[in-house]
């Protein structure tokens, strides 16, 4: 995909939106820019790290470690911003992540075994400064380790609109669906915190598991 110049008048609503938009936890910065993000459920911990080359994207370490079935995969990982939609006032992405490398099993009847691993899905997300949506899919294989589809969805609501630089607050209801796991559907609520270059959130499930991420961009 061939990324066009970014002209001023592009630039100046992106600044604009950048003021009175939250930015949310998007694998996609600024270009030169770093992006770390942690996420932690009742299923997985997970550890990002990637570096934004362009406006549309972004190239990164992923490591992920499934607790129930003791496994980890260790990927590089592409982020790529297929679609961006800039209104009045609020905000839509699109977004492709794929990545490829090797999973870890600490479980019979692989125990110790390193095999190959690789993993596709889609992002979209829309905002304004009020209501916040998402979706999200991934399927994941790991050759004789695991293979898998999950997806989730998520809607939210701020409880007041601040401005630039306050603290601003997302109340989020997350609906999980992984037909292989235990527990096939999950409802998180989460509350969702954001200031300056951070941004976190906690919340438990239905089932009782805590939830904790958090994103930092430098």
């Amino acid at each position: 995909m061939t990324t066009q110049p970014i002209t001023a008048g592009v630039l100046s609503l992106c600044l604009m939106l950048g003021i009175v938009l939250p930015a949310q936890a998007r694998p996609i910065s600024y270009p030169g820019g770093w992006t770390f993000m942690t996420m932690n459920d009742g299923e997985q911990n997970m550890f990002h790290l990637n570096y934004t080359f362009t406006p549309a994207f972004s190239l990164g370490y992923n490591v992920e470690y499934w607790r129930e079935d003791k496994f980890q995969v260790h990927s590089l990982q592409a982020n790529n911003l297929l679609k961006r939609w800039n209104n009045p006032g609020s905000q839509a992405n699109l977004y492709l992540q794929s990545g490829i490398g090797a999973a870890y099993s600490d479980k019979a009847p692989h125990d110790a075994d390193w095999q190959p691993a690789a993993y596709i899905g889609m992002a979209a997300d829309w905002e304004n400064r009020r209501f916040y949506t998402a979706y999200e899919n991934r399927y994941l294989w790991a050759d004789d380790i695991h293979d898998s589809f999950m997806q989730k969805a998520r809607i939210g609501v701020a409880p007041y609109v601040g401005d630039y630089g306050d603290l601003h607050t997302w109340v989020i209801l997350q609906v999980s669906h992984t037909p292989e796991a235990q527990e096939e559907i999950t409802f998180t609520p989460t509350l969702r915190l954001f200031k300056g270059d951070h941004l976190a959130e906690a919340g438990v499930s239905n089932h009782g598991d805590v939830t904790f991420n958090w994103t930092i961009r430098f």
